[in-house]
This record gives C-alpha cells, sequence and structure tokens, in this order.
C-alpha cells in the first residue's frame, strides 16, 4: 500500500499546497484507487501525480466542510466522460447526497456509471470485503467529521516452494491441500503435512485517516497501533487556544494522539497557508519532541505503509 498526498493545505490552497486529498494506492493489493476527501482542484492533482479517473472504486469524505469538499462534482462528473466505467462508491456524512444531486441538476451534468452513497450519521463499519474492513468513527470538530481506520486483513500463509524443492517434492494436484495445511500421501508413499511447508502468515497493515479534529477518544481509538496515522496539524503549539477555538488540533496535539495510541509512524497534514514549506522543520520537530516517527506531508508526497 501506497498513499500520496495531493492537498495538505488547511482552509483554502496556498503557491505551495492544494486543499485536502489523499490517495490511498491499492493497485497493487485489488487494482483499485481509494480517496479520502476531495478539495478543490484534485482532479488536476491526480493528473499530475499520474492516477487514472478510471482506476477509482471509493472515495472516503471525512466532513462537508468545501477545503474536503468541492473538487468532488468535478472528479464525479469527468469521470463519466470515459468509456465503461465501473460503479464508484461514495462515503461520508449525512448530507453529501443532497450536495451531490444538487449539483448535477443544477448543472446539467449527468452520471453515467452506478454512484452508491452511503452516508454517515454514527460509528461503524462502513466497508468489508475478503482483504479488507473500514471502520468510522465521529471526531471533534465544529460539523460532523469522522476517521476512517482501514485494516488489511492477513495474508493467508503461502508454500515454502523452496522448501518443497529441497525435499524432493512435486506438489502438483497436492498443491491446495498443502497450502491449506492438510495431510498428504505423495505418488512415492511419502505422507507429508502441509503445515511443515507453509511459510509465516502475513500481517496486515493498519491505517487511519482522520478529519479535522481537536483531540478526543475517537482519534485514540482509530489509531490504535496502526503502522501509519494520518492526522491533521493545522497550527503549532503556540497557537494552541486558536486552533481549538476552530476545531482544529495542532502538533503537538497529533504527536500526543499517536503516541498514546501506540501507533508506529505519524504524518502530520492540513497545514494552516500561514505556514510556507520553509517552516517544515520547526513544525515537524514540535511534533517529533513528543513522537520521535514523525513526518510532515507535502504535495505529492508518497508513503509506503
Amino acid at each position: 500500500m501506497k498513499l500520496t498526498f495531493l492537498g495538505t493545505s488547511a482552509g483554502s490552497p496556498t503557491a505551495e499546497r492544494n486543499v485536502s486529498s489523499i490517495m490511498l494506492d491499492l493497485r497493487q493489493e485489488r487494482g483499485r484507487l481509494w480517496l479520502f476527501d476531495c478539495g478543490e482542484a484534485t482532479q488536476m492533482q491526480m493528473q499530475k501525480a499520474k492516477f487514472s479517473l478510471a482506476k477509482l472504486e471509493m472515495i472516503f469524505l471525512t466532513h462537508l466542510h468545501g477545503d474536503h469538499l468541492f473538487g468532488l462534482p468535478g472528479v464525479l462528473t469527468t469521470r463519466s466522460l470515459m468509456q465503461n466505467q465501473s460503479p464508484l462508491t461514495l462515503v461520508g456524512p449525512k448530507g453529501i447526497k443532497q450536495f451531490i444531486q444538487t449539483v448535477i441538476d443544477i448543472s446539467y451534468s449527468w452520471l453515467t456509471y452506478p454512484l452508491n452513497i452511503i452516508e454517515l450519521e454514527q460509528d461503524g463499519l462502513v466497508f468489508e470485503d475478503n482483504k479488507f474492513r473500514v471502520e468510522a468513527k465521529l471526531l471533534a470538530h465544529r460539523v460532523p467529521c469522522f476517521g476512517y481506520r482501514i485494516i488489511e486483513k492477513d495474508l493467508p500463509a503461502s508454500l515454502d516452494i523452496d522448501k518443497l524443492k529441497k525435499d524432493n517434492i512435486h506438489i502438483g494436484s497436492f498443491y491446495r491441500d498443502l497450502k491449506e495445511g492438510r495431510t498428504v500421501t505423495l505418488e512415492d508413499g511419502r505422507i507429508i503435512h502441509g503445515k511443515d511447508y507453509l511459510e509465516t502468515i502475513r500481517k496486515g497493515k493498519k491505517i487511519a485517516i482522520l478529519g479535522d479534529t481537536i483531540p478526543c477518544q475517537a482519534s485514540i481509538d482509530l489509531a490504535q497501533d496502526v503502522d501509519l496515522l494520518i492526522h491533521e496539524a493545522t497550527q503549532e503549539q503556540a497557537l494552541e487556544e486558536k486552533a481549538l477555538e476552530r476545531g482544529h488540533s495542532t502538533t503537538v496535539h497529533a504527536a500526543t494522539i499517536a503516541k498514546q495510541a501506540h501507533a508506529r509512524r505519524l504524518i502530520i497534514t492540513h497545514i494552516s497557508p500561514r505556514y510556507s514549506l520553509n517552516d517544515k522543520t520547526k513544525l515537524v520537530n514540535e511534533a517529533r519532541n513528543i513522537f520521535a516517527p514523525t513526518e510532515i506531508a507535502t504535495d505529492y508526497a508518497t508513503f509506503e505503509v
């Protein structure tokens, strides 16, 4: 899994940062892309980062403030200009269905593919298949705002082909039985146990992508033991009062949540336009004083999970 930040500014775009949008690249795992938030000009950012709308499978919105939302109509309608588009699922707080329908109606636009809209009003499971599970929890912002916990399910153990070759075992028709750990009798009479030839199960990754919020228990719950936490850090710690008044967190707040949740890594984003890229070191060092494995996102930065 890879995460690419398409927009990292809070409130409004700057010459250096676009507004909020994050792409979770699952092309290797499932051949698809998942988008988290969709601020103004997100489709342009996608083009520059070489992400195709055709691969877009799900869009998750944290909340309905414009800097997380205003790029959505363009993404949805431009996708309709492409041929043979697959269904798309949109997840977000209640009101997103009305917003989309209103924009499409008054702009005389249309969608040529099935759009499944899931409106959130409370905590719960929002997606699950045989590979992934996504949970949502309500955070603490000025409007209903959700954070998402993305859980990759453990991958089944694969057969140790090198060990099989070393023992001169030609698996042939026994492949499935051995992979499921069963006991089989080979053509030469040997009895072998599949479990003896299975490699270690690979644990799935866990990511928490949080929307705008002041520190709250839901943030800790979503971030518990994750491999990577994405947390807003709109202001430096000196402006804590201003951040809290507007429903936001500081660098120190984000780092404290990561530490309390025992996250492995933290990336801070949603940076106030008051800060330029020259302020990166100051902001990330504030967080690192609390939680050392912290990085700060910039537009088009990609992180392996």
